[in-house]
């Protein structure tokens, strides 16, 4: 069945020259963009909608979150805004939770945030595991992360958890854990961090991933200068998220690379680091994605909007290139940029994965932050039920 979306008073495809187009239209068909153009020469469809002059744009590609955990953080959180620095051990808090929680809370936890997201516009999205620690929780992780996300990455390179030797957890990463998780993950990922990871650890974990058959990402200079940006591009990583504190041979490398610098402004503001250097990386030519980095110690939102507010009045981008880092940046770094399953863009025989915002215009997102905005969604072709009342 084909359905006419019509009306539109500007529409971002991130295709082409990125430029937003007015009065314009677009026909869904199955679960593919079959046609998009003018409104006046719109051809006919099973259904039609109009959105009467709302802003459409691709659905939000969510490339880095952790959706599959038990327990709160709330009172770490409340200790940090009282002035008790961050660091990375209070994640064992939510790997003591998790492993305690059965897979069905797991899952129940899981797919409401899911569907949280998605209320506010996001359409594919990437989970990890990384609260289990040990062989069997983190293959209940992956499973649940299976069911609920786009696609996984396995993150049992997160910390050392207590009572277990440093090495022999690195032996256990590397092969038992690995081996279990495979068949539900498409991505292995390290935390390169003081207090977590050093360089030659993350570098064994992700060599084991990629012999496995697994793609590359990592966590890399968030509390410091860890050399985890050093080693995403050295390993061709898909992305090295975080990157608070960046050399300018840092900026200089992503820009020489096909490495997306994945920017998590929620967790900055969480954690009272530095605000990643935006500006600097995209005028260096680096390529930039925006993620929610959603978790229940150091950012826990699952909104993609939110960030981009952010990363407009504080991080030095505009709209439009906050909103490219949202969708075909987040797309860039999961490997979903091109081809029939790409998503982040709207394109004639493309993925129909789209948004209405309450709002003409995608400036709206940062000009009212905080405002809930988005009208409607449509996954793979299919639309959820109305957001706003009335459309």
């Amino acid at each position: 069945m084909s359905e006419l979306i019509t009306d539109i008073g500007e529409l971002t495809t991130q295709c082409g020259d990125r430029q937003r187009l007015h009065d314009a239209a677009l026909v869904i068909d199955g679960s593919r963009v079959a046609w998009i153009g003018s409104a006046a020469d719109a051809p006919a469809a099973d259904i039609r909608t109009s959105v009467a002059g709302r802003a459409v744009l691709p659905g939000w590609v969510d490339s880095h979150s952790h959706l599959v955990f038990a327990g709160s953080r709330d009172a770490e959180f409340d200790a940090r805004m009282a002035g008790r620095r961050y660091e990375a051990g209070g994640i064992a808090t939510t790997v003591t939770a998790t492993r305690g929680a059965s897979e069905a809370m797991l899952l129940e936890t899981a797919t409401a945030l899911r569907r949280e997201a998605e209320l506010q516009g996001t359409t594919f999205l990437e989970t990890k595991t990384g609260y289990g620690l040990d062989v069997e929780s983190e293959c209940r992780s992956a499973r649940v992360a299976a069911s609920v996300a786009d696609t996984v990455s396995f993150l049992g390179a997160h910390v050392v958890p207590a009572g277990i030797d440093r090495r022999d957890y690195l032996d256990l990463v590397t092969g038992p854990m690995l081996t279990a998780v495979v068949p539900y993950v498409q991505w292995i990922d390290a935390f390169c961090e003081v207090g977590a990871f050093d360089v030659e650890e993350s570098r064994e974990v992700l060599l084991a991933g990629l012999v496995a058959g697994l793609g590359l990402r990592l966590h890399g200079n968030q509390l410091g200068f860890s050399g985890g940006v050093e080693l995403a591009v050295e390993l061709g990583c898909a992305s090295v998220d975080h990157c608070n504190h960046l050399s300018a041979n840092d900026i200089d490398s992503l820009a020489s690379s096909s490495t997306v610098a994945t920017l998590l402004p929620a967790c900055d503001l969480s954690t009272r680091q530095p605000l990643a250097p935006a500006r600097l990386l995209l005028d260096a030519g680096a390529e930039i994605a925006l993620a929610s980095n959603c978790n229940p110690g150091s950012s826990y939102t699952t909104s993609v909007p939110f960030c981009i507010a952010v990363a407009v009045l504080q991080m030095g981008l505009t709209i439009d290139e906050a909103v490219w880092a949202a969708t075909r940046g987040g797309a860039r770094a999961l490997g979903r940029d091109t081809g029939s399953d790409a998503v982040g863009s709207l394109r004639v025989g493309g993925r129909a994965d789209l948004q209405v915002l309450d709002a003409p215009s995608v400036v709206h997102l940062a000009y009212r932050p905080g405002v809930p905005l988005t009208a409607a969604v449509w996954r793979g072709g299919i639309r959820t039920p109305p957001i706003v009342s009335g459309f």
